[in-house]
């Protein structure tokens, strides 16, 4: 768009940073009609690639992806209530089989992406690891992958499967006519919880960083915030306009890391993403069935509980439908815990077979293009 970039590079910073935030508002708003997930951290994503992609000379400090990345620690550990963990208790061989099934399969996806050379190898595992989006595009970065066509795969997939997932509920199923919760931006909160959490935040986030756990500026916060919690010593309070501004600064961070070579590649690779996020789904609905047929789990249960990723979005959904609550949270935080401890290794093992697999290739193609060459000059003599 040549008019959009020589319009954007005339405006000095300060009007690229209104143009950003009115552009980040109204896809928000957008999305929100449309009612899809994730809108406060997609919308601002959205309209930073576009501002970044149009000749944008936006930057943020180093802070403002620090304390996003403590703050959706802390939100994952709100998810788990102590509530949830003697589901764990009594349902763990299900969440374990499930979740490793749900994991295995979207790593031989990420493989066989990253082996046709659609995207590189360490980055399309990633992309198609299963469980909270934004965790995974966080940790991602840390293990050497491009954290922006990572986000770029996950948001991707997290919208696919939210809007399957709204769909059979709404029409095929139909339970899905609950209004879903509305917001409530400015409404009264425990204070003094809320900064209890920011010092969690902060301090465990501080921790991750200078021990140099990979992902640990997410993990640290994440893995207290559940012990405090399940502990009763503290109950984390994050306020919506706090979170939204979190969700905003990470897909600011995210989306204005982008370039025009980069946004064009993920563009290039979105046929074969969407073949791959379409085959993930389609081994989650069998899995499903799997449970209806064995458990006599209800069928939206089992889908719900299935589906691979967007678990925030899932929540939302399940909370507005008459299914098991505790069985789809269960599916979803357990196979987030395995994608956690097991996803990491695994993924570097894959991208080094990758890596192997690839210089095997190669080094067999320079020996036949050398054997060509003594071939060809063998007959000139």
């Amino acid at each position: 768009m040549p008019a959009l970039s020589a319009v954007i590079k005339r405006l000095p910073v300060p009007a690229q940073w209104s143009a950003l935030a009115a552009l980040s508002a109204a896809i928000v708003a957008c999305l929100e009609l449309a009612g899809l997930p994730a809108t406060f951290l997609i919308g601002p994503m959205v309209a930073a690639v576009v501002i970044a992609t149009n000749g944008g000379a936006l930057r943020l400090p180093k802070f403002s992806f620090f304390i996003s990345q403590a703050a959706i620690g802390c939100l994952v550990a709100h998810s788990i209530p102590p509530s949830l963990i003697g589901s764990f208790a009594q349902s763990w061989p299900l969440f374990l089989g499930i979740g490793s099934a749900i994991l295995i399969a979207s790593l031989l996806l990420g493989w066989l992406i990253g082996r046709l050379g659609v995207i590189p190898g360490t980055t399309a595992i990633w992309g198609m690891a299963p469980g909270a989006a934004s965790a995974m595009m966080l940790m991602a970065g840390e293990f050497g992958a491009d954290a922006r066509l990572v986000a770029f795969m996950q948001y991707l997939r997290v919208v696919i499967v939210a809007g399957l997932a709204s769909l059979i509920a709404r029409f095929w199923i139909h339970l899905g006519d609950a209004p879903l919760p509305q917001l409530v931006w400015f409404g009264p909160f425990d204070g003094i919880g809320f900064a209890k959490t920011l010092v969690l935040a902060i301090v465990g986030g501080l921790i991750g960083r200078i021990s140099r756990i990979p992902g640990g500026t997410f993990l640290v916060p994440m893995i207290a915030g559940i012990a405090l919690q399940a502990t009763g010593i503290m109950t984390i309070v994050l306020p919506t306009w706090f979170l939204a501004g979190c969700f905003a600064l990470l897909g600011w961070n995210i989306g204005l890391g982008f370039t025009p070579q980069i946004l064009s590649h993920a563009l290039r690779a979105l046929p074969q993403t969407l073949i791959a996020i379409f085959a993930l789904i389609g081994f989650s609905i069998l899995l499903a069935l799997l449970l209806v047929h064995t458990l006599g789990v209800d069928p939206l249960t089992a889908y719900l509980g299935t589906s691979p990723g967007g678990m925030d979005a899932i929540a939302i959904i399940a909370a507005s439908t008459p299914v098991d609550v505790p069985l789809v949270m269960g599916l979803q935080i357990f196979r987030f815990i395995i994608v956690l401890l097991a996803g990491p290794p695994l993924a570097r093992l894959i991208a080094g077979q990758n890596r192997k697999s690839k210089k095997r290739r190669l080094d067999r193609a320079t020996k036949k293009a050398m054997q060509q060459v003594k071939d060809d000059e063998a007959e000139l003599d």
